[in-house]
């Protein structure tokens, strides 16, 4: 996995510490000094801020004390709780905080060996598709020799402090953390996919059943090594980091560092007694302040677990800023939720295993419509089809979808301020089963996602069997920007970008011909079949100058719904689409019928209900059964 690590900034670490102890020097990095442009990017400074060396802050300075834990961190003087409470949950993980913070022994002070100390630093980040590696020098931001931002509950403990300025200096400058968002530390640490769910809008407070299923999703999440963080919403400033009646705080993102169903009774009781209770551990990142409802450190309830089952938690009473809570409350307290899966794409794994698809692409401008790539959302019909287009196929009869489309971070530096996401979005679409060129008119409008100017987007979706379309936009025409499309399915996917707008002319059209006009052709079902005392087991085939398109097979039933499309470029317009229905049966498959569509431009009927006829070319017959079908058919290459 990381065989393919890039130095950020084209610094190479193992280079930079053998120069600095070659020379004798500790390294300073010249990309990222100890001045104010690496803490703000716009503002006057407060108080004057110094920056120290851990050596210059405190005696015997270590990466790790008594290991890594989530009780590690506190939050400095940035607003930067979200990448605190990531940090959190990274820390309650040994295999991915050794991914971050790499060859950790090798980086570690040894005080029998200060001469082999070079006063540089390095971790990896996964920033839009691949890991970086970040070198920093360990100059930290102090006022009165008190470190201002991310610092340890051990006073000569630095690995946190020097995580945060690493990610500070992918960031642009130490400001340009605050206010933001614990999803993108959480997948900037994993390399995973999050998905936010928002607990009110969903109502997961009053309805069980979704409560139920959110919960095993969460305990399954954690389970296989992903991270969860949660938090409350501060619709107002005057809301932010408010402290409720019941200890929790508003506006500030909590690690959840467990999930578990928690047996309850004593002894026997609660081997028999299957009453067990779904709970969450969570962690202010301010080491203190906690809730104080049912199940707080003090509270009676404690008594209805076992003491075995208390120590197998690992219940404490301190202020220790970690606490648990029933689900219920969680659902009822809280408003939002991140889950950040691990993708495991190994076929070595015990665990279900995706397969990724990884595509880059870009919203660019140009005056030529059919090289604009810039169209924005559905709302901008006129421009919507000029978008970046994706296919992708569903192989099985319904798969569980997971789709991630990332912008690229835009560096932020005092000059530039703050970068600014763009609403980004996207829709998905189901295509014909043949479909191999861009989209130009509205299809079945398969899933959506929201519109949010967030680093990324996500959506998990259950859908059928069958061919798809993606169209990643920005909310309004115009805007530009790179973007990272992720698409996540049980078996390969085949997903690849839709360049051409119709079938490209060769050398060969001259000879060969090239399509006068393009038909797209959709079986909606059938009534009245040949019947079998089980009902027919039918499926459709549409043919068309060597071409055919099939659809599943709709078993025991004289009524199917195919709901199969097909497109097709006609060369001879003058020879009609066939469209055919079989009974598929074990030895050999029975012809039920067919019918011949002229699939004329100037039929103004769309839908036709035709009865089947047999395959006799002179003088065909009627056979049981009638096929709906809907036929668009155009001149124009670009009409469907």
């Amino acid at each position: 996995m990381f065989s393919c690590v890039k130095p950020y900034d084209d610094q190479n670490y193992s280079a930079l510490k053998r120069a600095c102890l070659r020379k004798k020097v500790l390294f300073e990095d010249p990309h990222f000094p100890a001045t104010d442009d690496s803490l703000y990017y716009k503002g006057t400074p407060g108080p004057a801020v110094r920056w120290k060396r851990p050596k210059d802050i405190c005696e015997d300075p270590r990466l790790f004390v008594d290991g890594i834990s989530s009780h590690d961190l506190h939050q400095g003087q940035v607003g930067n709780c979200w990448f605190v409470a990531a940090c959190s949950s990274l820390a309650s993980r040994e295999s991915l905080w050794q991914k971050v913070i790499p060859d950790w022994k090798e980086q570690e002070w040894d005080p029998e060996k200060p001469d082999a100390y070079a006063g540089i630093f390095h971790f990896h980040f996964w920033r839009f598709g691949e890991w970086v590696d970040v070198v920093i020098d360990d100059r930290l931001p102090t006022v009165n020799n008190q470190l201002i931002y991310c610092h340890s509950n051990s006073r000569n403990e630095f690995w946190c402090a020097l995580v945060e300025k690493a990610y500070a200096k992918l960031a642009g400058c130490y400001q340009a953390l605050d206010g933001g968002n614990t999803a993108d530390a959480l997948v900037d640490f994993t390399g995973g996919v999050s998905e936010p769910i928002d607990l009110t809008e969903g109502d997961f407070g009053n309805d069980e059943a979704k409560r139920n299923q959110l919960f095993e999703r969460m305990l399954k999440v954690h389970s296989r090594g992903g991270l969860i963080s949660a938090s409350i919403k501060a619709v107002t400033a005057a809301d932010m980091e408010a402290r409720l009646a019941c200890g929790l705080v508003k506006g500030h993102a909590y690690a959840v560092t467990d999930v578990r169903k928690v047996r309850l009774g004593h002894g026997l009781l609660a081997m028999f007694k299957s009453e067990k209770l779904d709970m969450i551990r969570l962690r202010n990142p301010w080491g203190e302040r906690e809730w104080n409802g049912p199940w707080s450190d003090t509270s009676e309830e404690w008594q209805k677990v076992s003491k075995s089952e208390r120590e197998k938690m690992g219940v404490t009473v301190q202020d220790d800023g970690e606490f648990w809570m029933t689900f219920e409350d969680v659902c009822r307290y809280f408003t939002d939720i991140i889950k950040c899966r691990l993708i495991n794409t190994s076929y070595l794994s015990i665990h279900k295993t995706w397969e990724e698809a990884r595509l880059r692409g870009a919203w660019t401008r140009h005056e030529d419509p059919q090289q604009n790539r810039s169209g924005g959302c559905i709302n901008h019909k006129d421009t919507f089809f000029q978008n970046p287009q994706y296919i992708f196929e569903v192989k099985k009869p319904e798969d569980e979808v997971l789709i991630c489309i990332q912008q690229r971070p835009k560096r932020s530096t005092r000059r530039e301020g703050k970068g600014e996401n763009l609403a980004i979005g996207f829709d998905i679409y189901k295509v014909e089963e043949n479909r191999e060129y861009r989209m130009h008119s509205l299809q079945y409008k398969a899933a959506s996602s929201i519109y949010i100017n967030s680093r990324s987007v996500f959506l998990r979706t259950d859908q059928p069997e069958g061919r798809y379309v993606i169209i990643p936009t920005t909310f309004e025409p115009g805007h530009t920007g790179e973007f990272l499309l992720r698409v996540f399915t049980d078996v390969p996917s085949n997903c690849r970008e839709l360049r051409l707008d119709e079938p490209p002319r060769t050398c060969w059209s001259s000879l060969c011909g090239y399509p006068q006009q393009v038909t797209q052709v959709h079986v909606l079902g059938a009534a009245g079949l040949k019947d079998s005392p089980t009902g027919a087991n039918s499926y459709v085939i549409i043919k068309c100058e060597g071409d055919k398109v099939r659809s599943t097979v709709q078993k025991g039933t004289s009524k199917p719904e195919y709901n199969v499309k097909g497109i097709f470029y006609r060369k001879k317009p003058g020879q009609p689409i066939t469209v055919q229905i079989w009974n598929h049966r074990v030895l050999k498959d029975e012809f039920l019928g067919q019918v011949h569509l002229k699939a004329d431009p100037d039929d103004l009927q769309a839908r036709h209900t035709l009865h089947l006829r047999d395959r006799d070319s002179r003088q065909p017959s009627d056979l049981p059964g009638t096929v709906a079908v809907d036929v668009l058919s155009s001149a124009s290459l670009t009409a469907v």
